[in-house]
């Protein structure tokens, strides 16, 4: 996994993310490692099991659909995923706060991350399996958990769009000062990540950097099922 992570092309993905608010990759993850990974759903949560909680959308209004979280120690392929990521996204993140005027800096190792969010109350994992039948989908939202907040993560989508599923778009909005909000739609193939903004980004401007609001979520899905993995970097309260 990490050779993987390393072959990405970290320049495109740090100019993409400053102009556009997200960045593709090619496949992180192959065909069985999806299947794998989505499999694992049809398991219970709990004391032993891979996750420590289900949330169903509808009761919280936050959509339709479901996920679960996984619990720790994360399955070997999220746990690699998320520790061979982190420390390309860590050297951007850095160049945001820079940016945007803000002194955290963020360690080149997730495990001290992960040691620091301990630190500050926030010990329950992060990553995340999604699964979406016909007419389910994500409200526009973000991704915080707590009051320390890597600024990047990133989705994986384990299904073959066209074949599994149609619709689930991912989305992604961005609320700019004093203008119209912008929506950006993802397309993405079997085991592609989207990487986007957590909660905010810089943008230059004329007059200096201004900060733009991020959100994201998940289009309508028509056919089939739709399964996805989230990867988020800081842990929850």
């Amino acid at each position: 996994m990490a050779a993987r992570a390393a072959a990405l092309d970290w320049a495109g993905i740090a100019l993409s993310l400053a102009t556009q608010g997200c960045a593709t990759t090619g496949p992180l993850l192959a065909p069985n490692e999806c299947a794998a990974l989505a499999g694992l759903y049809a398991q219970e949560h709990g004391e032993g099991a891979p996750f420590r909680s289900r949330v169903i959308m509808a009761r919280h209004g936050f959509g339709r659909g479901e996920y679960k979280y996984f619990a720790y120690p994360l399955p070997e392929t999220v746990a690699a995923l998320r520790a061979a990521l982190y420390p390309g996204l860590a050297e951007i993140a850095n160049r945001w706060n820079e940016a945007l005027g803000i002194e955290a800096r963020y360690l080149a190792e997730h495990d001290a991350f992960l040691a620091r969010c301990r630190k500050a109350g926030q010990g329950r994992p992060t990553p995340l399996l999604l699964q979406y039948g016909v007419g389910d989908y994500n409200c526009l939202h973000q991704d915080v958990y707590g009051e320390l907040v890597f600024p990047l993560q990133a989705t994986v989508l384990l299904s073959r769009p066209g074949e599994d599923f149609s619709g689930g778009e991912f989305v992604l909005t961005e609320q700019r000062p004093r203008m119209q909000s912008r929506a950006e739609v993802v397309p993405l193939g079997q085991g592609c990540a989207v990487i986007f903004a957590v909660r905010e980004r810089p943008v230059q401007g004329t007059r200096g950097v201004y900060r733009v609001n991020m959100r994201h979520g998940v289009s309508r899905v028509r056919e089939g099922r739709r399964h996805t993995l989230g990867v988020i970097f800081h842990d929850a309260k």
